[in-house]
């Protein structure tokens, strides 16, 4: 059903339903000092600071389940710093953006809003670390990391005609709520422009059958529609699971059968996406794999199937041969004691990344998109230059501002 859309204006009202069925969006003042805190009762506000005494801050809203266009007015600067914004839990919308001198502008992105209710008055089954998370509660939040007044407004407008790229997948995947931890899915949606908006249904921990299993799949089917696009990557868990008829080349290849079987019949375009390699390399410094038959099983089905596949698993093994051993340990979450406040021990993990690896792996995807998918290539943001993993951006030259909070604690899945 399509909505019809009332902007109201410079006010600090809440998202509300009109009379006749109408849905009134507001647009929201942020260069207002009386802006003041989040609180259930006004159902919008700001968390983390105020943006007048801090370059980072989150503004919150509360909404109804759905995809949205978010417009942000930038004010006047002379000397413009560039802004970064992410929304939900750390996705990446908009990355260090250089405003005009001098010259206001509005910049839009899209964003998924989502909640574990299913239609039939079940919910999707969460594990306790996604329980109050961003990305799975009914508001939609902001993290803006901007210098102070750099914000003028926000205006949210619900919107049922974008093009959805569903994510499928793992703690590789994920939107990874805490630093330093990052997966590729989460930084994906800056890539591309306003015709789409990516919902990631991807958790920590899960194998395509938990996935199926915890009624996640399910949750995507209540919304999949028509032209809209799902990636699934799944490997490294499902590589522990035992018992009979157990394995790649039976139940890991008939569900992933029956995932695109049930994608196409909704008329939605499943892509397959080998899982990534770990970090591992012997005495001589030669990467070696350790996901098994996995990769090639997803090869062979997108093979026989006709699906389109992003073969990140070498992509993943040509990048990491080019950043060599020590240069992997960037690219992962690999930091010494004391890198973080209150971080008394160092933190070592082989198979998850922090943002630079999830950036690195995000733009594996993209060139993916481009090769491999050309339906949703053409939906990606004209400007991306090519990336070749074997020439991967220098460490120094993404930086990703963090967000506030960290977590020493490894996701589920290795």
């Amino acid at each position: 059903m399509r909505i019809q859309i009332l902007i109201l204006g410079w006010l600090l009202p809440v998202l509300c339903q009109a009379g006749d069925g109408q849905q009134v969006v507001a647009r929201y003042d942020l260069s207002d000092s009386g802006m003041g805190d989040y609180s259930e009762e006004k159902g919008y506000g700001l968390i983390r600071g105020n943006p007048f005494t801090d370059d980072a801050f989150v503004f919150a809203a509360q909404l109804p389940e759905g995809d949205y266009q978010v417009r942000v007015q930038l004010l006047p600067a002379k000397n413009p710093e560039p802004i970064t914004i992410k929304s939900e839990s750390r996705r990446l919308m908009l990355f260090n953006h250089q405003p005009p001198p001098d010259k206001a502008e509005i910049v839009s992105f899209n964003v998924n809003i989502r909640t574990p209710r299913l239609d039939d008055g079940g919910t999707v089954q969460l594990n306790d670390r996604e329980i109050g998370v961003w990305h799975w509660d009914d508001r939609l939040e902001l993290e803006f990391h901007a210098s102070p007044g750099t914000v003028g407004g926000i205006t949210v407008i619900p919107t049922d005609s974008l093009v959805t790229i569903f994510i499928a997948g793992d703690s590789t995947v994920t939107d990874q709520p805490e630093e330093p931890w990052t997966a590729w899915g989460q930084i994906l949606p800056v890539f591309f422009g306003p015709e789409v908006v990516v919902a990631n249904y991807a958790e920590s921990g899960l194998a395509l059958s938990t996935f199926i299993g915890h009624r996640r799949f399910e949750k995507i089917l209540e919304s999949i529609e028509p032209g809209d696009f799902l990636l699934i990557q799944f490997g490294h868990n499902d590589q522990k699971e035992k018992g009979d008829g157990i394995g790649p080349w039976e139940s890991y290849r008939n569900r992933l059968l029956e995932v695109i079987e049930t994608a196409r019949s909704h008329g939605a375009l499943p892509v397959l996406i080998t899982p990534m390699q770990r970090r591992r390399f012997d005495d001589q410094d030669r990467q070696f794999a350790t996901l098994g038959d996995f990769p090639l099983v997803m090869r062979r089905v997108a093979a026989e199937e006709k699906v389109p596949l992003i073969d990140l698993n070498q992509m993943s093994a040509t990048l990491y041969a080019a950043l060599g051993p020590e240069g992997t340990t960037r690219a992962f979450v690999h930091y010494p004691a004391g890198t973080f406040p209150g971080q008394d021990k160092p933190l070592k993990d082989d198979t998850h990344f922090n943002p630079y690896g999830g950036y690195e792996l995000a733009r594996c995807i993209v060139e993916g998109i481009k090769l491999r998918v050309p339906y949703m290539a053409r939906y990606l943001k004209p400007d991306i230059p090519p990336f070749d993993p074997a020439s991967p951006d220098p460490f120094g030259s993404v930086n990703i501002p963090p967000s506030k909070g960290a977590s020493f604690e490894k996701p589920l899945g290795n």
